[in-house]
């Protein structure tokens, strides 16, 4: 839904009703991942996708229905990867969407989960799109607060719980409960929405590499920040795609940053009097991905820096260096583009080999596609 927030927001604004339909699960290879959206407005125009092809024809005739109605509806559509693109799945496989009819009337703290995604702030949206007693019910999370029910407080308890943990490593994925909040039980399903804010892509060193990283890693979609202890160098002009440009020294300012899985640290400064210090903190961190700029001859030297002052084995092997893949690129944006590819690969278990070589699905299973078979389409 974050992708088209700000194509909705003002038709909410005004008052006006939106139908807006997202894919809750996935199952083998289906094209668009979990938490795609599509708004079908008052007006009729469509915003948004969630598959291609005649299946997004098919959940326009349900999103007219519901707009009619105004009953929220969960549908499943799907396919064999031989008859897909004659469908619509154009890769195959199976997706379930919650199609919901939304105004101020029935989903009042619609603007205020978009003013928190505005602001960068985390909040999460728990709906009930599967049970016997009825569907649409919704939690609000923030950090600190919980508002609404699901109809009872033992399922309240159980999605709430199960919604804060997913909410704070911003994963959206569908849970399955008992009607009283019971695990491992199907009969409720509690669709959890996670806006987290956007991870962070800290980059040290203010160098032409440096400004074609932070242009792809804002494409990306990360928070990027361009840190460099040269005041001439490190300057928002040089840098207009970074989010922040900090003077400072790059081992004095990592400590003061808030650092989780989905950081990415990328140190491209060259210069073991910057790496090496900026690196022992980095190696301690929980970033996700550390990734240091040199030659292989500079990234031995560096190894050996890095044991002298005491990192283990366990720490150093988090290193990503040479930074970026062998794309055999050479210019700024290329080697850019191959580090995205690393991160990217790093994040998701990629083999980094030509599609063209490969026979398995292309689409990952992600965290939120299910392991259990796909529903039978009838």
């Amino acid at each position: 839904m974050r992708e088209i927030m700000n194509e909705v927001l003002p038709s909410f604004n005004l008052g006006k009703p939106f139908v807006l339909a997202t894919v809750t699960r996935t199952w083998s290879s289906a094209p668009r991942p979990v938490g795609a959206a599509m708004a079908l407005l008052d007006s009729g125009e469509v915003i948004g996708s969630v598959s291609g092809g005649c299946v997004e024809g098919a959940i326009h005739e349900v999103s007219l229905e519901v707009m009619k109605t105004r009953q929220s509806q969960s549908v499943t559509y799907g396919v064999s990867d031989d008859n897909a693109f004659a469908v619509g799945l154009t890769c195959g496989g199976t997706i379930e969407l919650f199609i919901q009819y939304i105004d101020s009337a029935t989903f009042p703290e619609f603007a205020d989960i978009a003013s928190h995604i505005e602001q960068e702030q985390a909040v999460g949206v728990a709906t009930l799109i599967y049970s016997e007693g009825g569907i649409g019910a919704r939690i609000i999370l923030t950090k600190s607060d919980a508002n609404g029910t699901l109809g009872n407080s033992q399922l309240d308890h159980a999605a709430i719980e199960g919604a804060r943990a997913l909410l704070k490593h911003g994963t959206t994925k569908t849970l399955k409960l008992g009607p009283n909040g019971e695990n491992r039980m199907d009969d409720v399903s509690v669709f959890v929405e996670s806006f987290a804010p956007a991870p962070r892509m800290i980059i040290f060193g203010a160098i032409d590499f440096a400004a074609a990283v932070a242009r792809i890693g804002k494409f990306m979609g990360y928070y990027v920040i361009v840190c460099d202890a040269r005041a001439l160098f490190a300057t928002k002009r040089r840098f207009p795609d970074a989010d922040e440009v900090i003077i400072d020294w790059p081992h004095r300012y990592l400590p003061k940053v808030e650092i989780d899985e989905t950081t990415v640290i990328c140190v491209l400064t060259h210069d073991p009097k910057f790496d090496v210090p900026v690196l022992e903190i980095a190696l301690r961190t929980s970033a996700g991905y550390v990734g240091a700029m040199g030659s292989r001859r500079t990234h031995e030297d560096r190894l050996v820096r890095l044991r002298e002052i005491g990192m283990t084995e366990a720490e150093i092997s988090k290193l990503k260096s040479p930074i970026g893949l062998d794309l055999g690129g050479r210019t700024p944006e290329e080697t850019a583009i191959s580090i995205a590819a690393e991160i990217i690969s790093n994040q998701v278990g990629g083999t980094n080999q030509p599609l063209t070589s490969g026979i398995e699905s292309i689409h990952k299973i992600s965290l939120a596609s299910e392991s259990e078979p796909a529903p039978v389409i009838k």
